[in-house]
């Protein structure tokens, strides 16, 4: 069983900055694809950004594309997200989540496609 803890969470500015990171234990990190998500409240989860096994391959929705930056070391067995120039509408609990049966430089973008979940942190950004 693989366990995921999120930390980093908090409240900031608009423009401002915010980098979440994700720890997960239990199994060998780098068989897993990675995901960064979000939910608002009365808002469904939300893809954020994926990364591959490899930390090669990348994708993000376009709503933070260009702002957001997700990131691995398979060596301490964490992904990040580096989160700029926030805006009020960033505010979420997010979520990392972890993908096994991945190929090497496989991305995965639903929330159907991950099997491991952490509990979620809070950011919340003012106007």
């Amino acid at each position: 069983q693989l366990q995921l803890v999120e930390s980093g969470g908090g409240l900031v500015q608009a423009g401002g900055s915010l980098r979440v990171s994700c720890a997960a234990s239990g199994r060998t990190f780098s068989s897993y694809a990675m995901g960064w998500f979000r939910q608002a409240p009365g808002k469904e989860r939300e893809f954020v950004a994926a990364i591959s096994r490899s930390g090669g391959s990348t994708t993000y929705a376009d709503s933070v594309k260009g702002r957001f930056t997700i990131s691995r070391d398979n060596a301490k067995n964490t992904v990040y997200l580096q989160m700029n120039s926030l805006k009020p509408e960033d505010t979420a609990v997010y979520y990392c989540a972890a993908s096994r049966g991945s190929r090497w430089d496989q991305l995965r973008v639903g929330v159907l496609e991950y099997e491991y979940w952490g509990q979620g942190t809070q950011v919340a950004v003012s106007s």
